[in-house]
């Protein structure tokens, strides 16, 4: 099976002469029509950011492509607002970022406050394509321990709001203010997994399934597992090649699986140190091995 492979990348909208986040998101999604690339352009819950969501791909060159197709499609449409799209998880100047309108944004602000109000932030997120929600969630199981060194191959946000955090992915450690996100238990079954998703919404940490933050998840749109635990990289070619890895993973994992391979029960609290390490230091540092659960270079 050659599985296909889509991104979906949120881009900061920033002044053409100041470089500084500018609220035109809206604007340039609505005036751009559907591109014969197959892109799309979306709206994201701040307007000083949109999304360009990639057509699915079967090889690394053709997802370089679409990447730098996407890119381009959206900085031709900013241009014609006095603004540009920058390829940055997290916003380098001080900025007071302004919500989109609409009712699901509107009781997402009211429900989650300032966590809601400070959330300028783009993610990269990389659909892989999968047979079945089974080996979907086989899947998740299964590769779940290599997601710290995911996180730390595609770090892009050392700096907030004007300073430098020291972290190498700081845009981690903000979207790890919403109740949901993060890395999950193993799950076994898709019922466990259901269960799991339903008992999140029923204790209105989350609003909708969309705002179940994962860092790996079943999409909801499509037959797809989602890993959106990278930043948003500034170089196009990163940014293809950890998409690339990431569908090597799926495929690993699903083999693993139907060879009778056991996930590993590294728990959700260590995975979730092992991820705050890798969003601190990056590659700096020694990262956990998923099999020896020890650092190693």
């Amino acid at each position: 099976m050659v599985r296909t492979f889509g991104v979906e990348e949120e881009l900061l909208v920033v002044d053409a002469r100041t470089a500084r986040p500018v609220a035109r998101g809206e604007e340039i999604v609505a005036a751009v029509g559907k591109p014969a690339s197959g892109h799309e352009l979306t709206t994201e819950f701040k307007a000083e950011q949109l999304e360009v969501v990639g057509p699915p791909q079967t090889t690394l060159e053709g997802q370089l492509e679409a990447i730098r197709t996407g890119r381009a499609i959206a900085d031709a449409a900013a241009r014609h607002f006095g603004a540009r799209v920058a390829a940055l998880s997290t916003c380098p100047w001080p900025v007071a970022s302004t919500r989109v309108g609409g009712t699901r944004y509107d009781r997402m602000a009211t429900r989650f406050g300032i966590t809601a109000a400070e959330q300028l932030t783009c993610g990269y997120h990389v659909h892989v394509e999968i047979a079945s929600d089974e080996e979907g969630v086989a899947v998740l199981d299964r590769l779940r321990v290599w997601l710290p060194a995911i996180l730390a191959l595609g770090a892009n946000s050392p700096f907030w709001m004007g300073a430098d955090t020291g972290y190498a992915s700081y845009r981690y450690q903000v979207w790890g203010r919403w109740p949901t996100s993060g890395p999950c238990q193993e799950f076994g079954t898709v019922e466990n997994y259901r269960r799991h998703c339903d008992e999140l919404l029923g204790s209105g940490a989350a609003l909708d399934d969309g705002m179940l933050y994962f860092d790996a998840r079943l999409s909801a749109r499509f037959p797809t597992v989602e890993v959106r635990v990278s930043d948003l990289c500034l170089d196009p070619e990163h940014a293809a090649v950890v998409a690339e890895l990431i569908r090597a993973l799926v495929k690993t994992s699903a083999r693993q699986w139907r060879d009778g391979g056991r996930p590993s029960g590294v728990s959700a609290p260590l995975l979730r140190a092992w991820n705050w390490h890798a969003s601190r230091f990056g590659l700096e540092a020694d990262l956990p091995s998923p099999v020896t659960r020890a650092f190693e270079p």
